[in-house]
């Protein structure tokens, strides 16, 4: 049932906003960006923001930096697409990422998106840059502990993997996505990722670059745009915290929906109204249908 530390999935929101957007602009008329690390993060930690906005009739667009081809994979009969597994027919994680783009294009529907595609996908690909790594893409870089007690990239990380490509080069590609679609705001991870994974930093680090890139001259093919917002993901509202934080409320069907796309990655319980979920780690947690960001940047447009 629903956690009572958290009715209805939501959590304290004094002292935020109730909006993403520049003041004045009309949500039916505006332009949103998400940029995530893998798929199903945008899914735990932004489906019931973009669920709200897509409702609201806004344009509604979500960039992923990888495939999640180093995701732990829960269900026993399609563990073999993890890599390690004895029968997994690749070492570097391309079957699974391919069968998760069938999991993020479920989720990106239960949400209304507009629009979504990876890094490397027009018009998240700067032809002028392209990819050093020889792939036109970036893969999921995995994770392990450090002996710091810090996450880092597993430790047969692939060349190809986010946290191995020169950051100008990602941000490039990113920014190539928001001077095309000229986003009111742009909503990615905060410094530290959540929880320290290193893509979701690098995909900070990149976004935030990818601002600055965006907002420099362009020509007549490839005009500046400064994104008027750019926002963080927080687990929750800081009042001690004196900058701008937002708490967006959505719904939980929506979010339960997007997150039930991702089947490789989480658990639902099997009740619709109860907000539990399970994920690789088998921790109990709960969805939470209000997000919160805190402000990264603001430019004039």
């Amino acid at each position: 049932m629903v956690d009572p530390k958290y009715p209805g999935g939501g959590h304290a929101t004094e002292g935020a906003v109730d909006s993403l957007l520049p003041e004045g602009v009309d949500p039916a008329r505006a332009r949103l960006l998400f940029v995530h690390a893998h798929p199903d993060d945008e899914a735990v930690n932004t489906a019931a923001t973009m669920g709200h906005y897509s409702a609201l009739g806004a344009v509604t667009v979500l960039l992923t930096m990888t495939r999640g081809e180093r995701g732990e994979v829960i269900p026993p009969a399609l563990a073999h697409l993890e890599v390690g597994h004895p029968d997994c027919p690749d070492t570097d994680g391309t079957a699974l990422g391919l069968y998760r783009i069938a999991e993020l294009d479920a989720a990106a529907a239960a949400m209304g998106l507009t629009d979504r595609f990876y890094a490397g996908e027009p018009p998240a690909l700067d032809p002028a840059v392209g990819f050093a790594n020889g792939a036109g893409k970036y893969v999921d870089s995995g994770m392990s502990w450090g002996p710091d007690g810090h996450a880092q990239p597993a430790a047969d990380v692939s060349p190809a993997a986010l946290t191995a490509a020169d950051p100008e080069e990602a941000a490039a590609h990113v920014a190539a996505a928001v001077r095309a679609l000229q986003p009111h705001a742009v909503v990615t991870y905060s410094d530290d990722g959540g929880y320290g994974h290193p893509d979701h930093v690098a995909t900070f680090r990149v976004t935030v670059r990818a601002v600055q890139l965006a907002a420099a001259a362009g020509d007549a093919e490839n005009d500046a745009w400064s994104v008027p917002l750019t926002w963080g993901i927080e687990s929750e509202v800081d009042p001690a915290d004196r900058r701008l934080q937002a708490a967006i409320r959505g719904d939980l069907a929506v979010k339960r929906a997007a997150m039930a796309a991702h089947a490789t990655q989480i658990v639902l319980a099997p009740d619709p109204q109860d907000t539990g979920y399970t994920m690789s780690n088998g921790v109990l947690q709960h969805i939470n249908t209000t997000e919160t960001y805190r402000l990264l940047d603001r430019r004039t447009p």
